[in-house]
């Protein structure tokens, strides 16, 4: 694996997701819920998680719909 690339997290539980948009867990939910953000991946039988590409695209759509 190139230098680097070992210390880039790929997935991201619902907490780490609040964190880095600056909300509650709760509300990375109901922004689901509401076909407002990105769905989780499942990755296991009870564990889900978001994938960092998903988040960035996410958060570069915002960026083009607020040009």
């Amino acid at each position: 694996m190139p230098e680097g690339l070992n210390n880039i997290k790929l997935f991201y539980t619902d907490r780490e997701v609040g964190e880095r948009y600056g909300v509650s867990r709760l509300s990375v939910w109901r922004w689901v819920r509401d076909g407002r953000f990105p769905p989780p991946v499942k990755v296991g039988s009870r564990a889900t998680r978001w994938r960092l590409a998903d988040l960035e695209a996410f958060e570069a759509e915002l960026g083009q719909n607020a040009a």
